[in-house]
Formats: C-alpha cells, sequence, structure tokens
C-alpha cells in the first residue's frame, strides 16, 4: 500500500491516507470478493448506471446503508425538529453504554419513586409501561418498557435511578450525544416529551446515533429492541397487561428489527428505523408524516427501494486486517486496524464501474488505545457516486509506555524497524 501525510489542523495530529491494494472486478456482482490488484479504475462494460430514482412527498427523509455508510437518499436531513419518543433511542445508548462499562448491570432494581409516578403515570404522562409506585423494577425491564412499548415512565425511572435526577441525566445525554457526532442535536428531557423546544435533533444525527447504538452495542439491540410485545403490570381486574410493540414495519417487513417512532404536532409521524437482510442493513429516518398510516407505508417503501434498487458487493469480511496506525507514547509505537463487519460497497444493481479506497486516520493516536474502539476510516469511492465511508477498528490494545518505549518508538519512527 501508498501512504501519504497531510497535516491536519492546529499542525498536531497527521492525516495519514493508505492507498488499498484492492480492486472489484468489473463484472462482479453481488457478494464477489476483490483480487488482489493496484488500485485503479476498472472501465464499466456496460455503460454508466443511472443511480435510482426515489420519489417521495416526505419533508424529511434519509436512508443509509449501514455496512458502506452510503446514503441512497436525503432530504431535509440537517433540519432540526422535535423527535418525541425517538429521543428514548438516545436515553437507551446511553444505559446500554454504563452497562458495557461495567458501571451498571442490567440486573440492578430501581424503586419508582412516589413523583415520578405522579409525573408519567398513564392518566397523565403519555405513554407508558404501567409502572406503579415503590415498585422495584430491573433495568433490564425497564429498557424493555422504555424500546417496546415507548414507556414515558421508564426513561424517568431509567434517569433518576442512575443520576438522581431527569435533569442530571439529560446532562449526561448531551455529552454522550456530542461524544458521538450528533452535532445539532440537544435534548430536554429523556423521554422527548414536549418542553418548550429545548429538544431538537435532525434525521442525520439520528442516523448516526442508530449507526453507533448498532455497532457499538449489537447484543443491547438484539435484546431490546425487536421485542414483538411486552406483558408487565395488571389491570384493575387483575390481568396480566399485555402492549404490542409499536415499531410499525416490525413483522410487516423482512427483516425489520428496530428502533423507534415519535409523533409531534411541529414534526409529525415520524419514524427511525432498521432492516438487515442477507447481511446487509439499511438505516432509515422518515419524519413530517400525516399520519401513522402515512408514516408505515412511507418506510415500507423507502426500504424496498434500498433493497431493490441497491446492492451491497463486499470488499472486505469482518476481522480483514488493513494499515497499521502511529501511536504516541504508547507501549508499542503502532496498532494495527480490523475491520468491525463485513464492508461492502454498496451501488446500484446492474453496477459495472471500478471504484478507489483510502484508509484514513489522524496519527499518531493518543496511547491508551483500546480494542475495539474506531480509529480510522476506509473511504470506498465507487466511479460516478460519492464517498462510501466504513469505520476500521482497533486490532489490539496499546497502553502507555513508560520511557524505554518511548525511546524504542523514536527508535522505530527513524528505522521503521
Amino acid at each position: 500500500m501508498k501512504r501519504t501525510r497531510m497535516m491536519a489542523k492546529g499542525g498536531v495530529a497527521v492525516l495519514t491516507v493508505f492507498a488499498l491494494t484492492f480492486a472489484l472486478p468489473a463484472a462482479s456482482a453481488g457478494d464477489a470478493r476483490p483480487k488482489n490488484a493496484p488500485v485503479k479504475n476498472v472501465p464499466a462494460k456496460n455503460g454508466p448506471v443511472s443511480r435510482p430514482l426515489y420519489v417521495t412527498q416526505a419533508p424529511i427523509v434519509m436512508l443509509k446503508d449501514l455496512d458502506s455508510g452510503a446514503i441512497l437518499f436525503s432530504r431535509g436531513a440537517d433540519k432540526r425538529f422535535a423527535p418525541a419518543s425517538m429521543a428514548k433511542v438516545m436515553t437507551a445508548y446511553v444505559v446500554l453504554d454504563l452497562i458495557k462499562k461495567g458501571e451498571l448491570s442490567r440486573d440492578t432494581q430501581f424503586t419508582v419513586g412516589e413523583a415520578t409516578w405522579k409525573k408519567w403515570n398513564g392518566s397523565s404522562g403519555g405513554s407508558t409501561m404501567f409502572l406503579r409506585p415503590r415498585e422495584k423494577v430491573s433495568v433490564d425491564e425497564l429498557l424493555k418498557g422504555l424500546i417496546t412499548v415507548s414507556g414515558n415512565d421508564a426513561a424517568a425511572v431509567l434517569a433518576v435511578g442512575i443520576d438522581g435526577s431527569e435533569d442530571a441525566f439529560v446532562k449526561r445525554m448531551n455529552v454522550i450525544a456530542a461524544d458521538i457526532g450528533m452535532k445539532s442535536s440537544r435534548f430536554g428531557t429523556p423521554n422527548g416529551w414536549p418542553d418548550g423546544g429545548v429538544t431538537k435533533v435532525s434525521a442525520a444525527d439520528l442516523i448516526t446515533l442508530a449507526d453507533r447504538l448498532i455497532r457499538d452495542h449489537p447484543g443491547g439491540y438484539a435484546r431490546y429492541f425487536s421485542l414483538p410485545k411486552l406483558q408487565h403490570g395488571t389491570s384493575p381486574e387483575g390481568k396480566p397487561i399485555v402492549q404490542p410493540n409499536r415499531n410499525p414495519i416490525l413483522g410487516r417487513f423482512e427483516g425489520a428489527d428496530g428502533l423507534k417512532t415519535g409523533h409531534t404536532a411541529e414534526a409529525g409521524y415520524c419514524f427511525l428505523g432498521s432492516a438487515k437482510r442477507n447481511g446487509r442493513r439499511l438505516i432509515m429516518v422518515v419524519a413530517g408524516m400525516g399520519s401513522e398510516k402515512a408514516r408505515r407505508d412511507e418506510a415500507e417503501r423507502l426500504m424496498k427501494w434500498g433493497f431493490d434498487e441497491w446492492e451491497g458487493r463486499e470488499l472486505l469480511p469482518a476481522g480483514a486486517s488493513l494499515g497499521r496506525i502511529d501511536v504516541g507514547k504508547g507501549a508499542k509505537p503502532v496498532v494495527a486496524t480490523e475491520t468491525g463487519i463485513a464492508v461492502r460497497m454498496t451501488v446500484p444493481k446492474g453496477y459495472a464501474g471500478g471504484y478507489r479506497a483510502v484508509m484514513r486516520s489522524n496519527a499518531p493516536l493518543t496511547a491508551p488505545v483500546t480494542r475495539g474502539t474506531p480509529v480510522a476510516d476506509l473511504v470506498v469511492t465507487p466511479d460516478g457516486l460519492p464517498p462510501q465511508t466504513t469505520p476500521l477498528l482497533a486490532a489490539a490494545d496499546v497502553g502507555e509506555g513508560d520511557w524505554w518505549a518511548r525511546a524504542r518508538t523514536g527508535f522505530y519512527r527513524l528505522t521503521g524497524l
């Protein structure tokens, strides 16, 4: 591979670009593997392929292919709007992150406080999982209620149980939202309840959130986002309360497995959704729809278009090793990168062109580096289409180095040995 360097802002980090030695055969299709060959543009054999056409009346629409990072369709993606209950996906991300770090257990039980119950019980607090005052509920059960039936009470109990108050938890939400790249979003509540216009997001940020949740917490995503129903609590007659999942395409569209609906007078009927078919995952947002039926129909039509009119061609399998990145002040001078998932190039059906691939990172990284964290991007540019970006992960841990390790790193920088 060929390496070039460009100085980043501030003159500290260096943008390192690796030209990868892979080229897709011009006639390949589906999940064909690339052959080792110098990077080049492969001429189209059957002429150019037009970008598939999608026509919609929805004011806010966005569709992304998770594996390649390709944006297949976008309208109004940067417009800020109130997400309503889609804000609960951010709450779920925060909770799953705490569990992953070992700072919270699924088995931890929180007590439903009287004040929280009065504020968010079903008679006045919108969607509910019918929690009772002084009831002890596990984090696991609260996450199920949060996502499956959009429980406002579940969101509040999680927030108060974790940080002592909803306000304190919201501060945590905003810090993490900024950390994961949600550039134009701000949260004022853990459940998306109307708050005078404080809580605002964009479709692009919601796509970023869903992308990070699915990548960072695949186990949590599989556990909580596709449950067909929730049974929790009892009715006044003593019968179990069973509520269906509110995801409008779950069970209707093949491969649908998350995420969350929302509705406000300002934004209309909205949906952040995802589906996976044949190893390929799409994430979508539709907002501004006039009814539940219009939201559901638009979501199904958009997803169908994404799967039917586009295809993902596998370039690298999951776990494939790529270039190494310099690490500053580390126990080792470099860290290898690898693909977290199979990398696919998303192209229109029948595409016969080639592509270019480069790996980009800001180097040197600062130790410590944790295995599995994003440290670089694989940027694939198919002929005639915008670049498609897939995160690459650190393939090993690199701790902070002592003076001897730093001296050895300096020798490596000078000699390459």
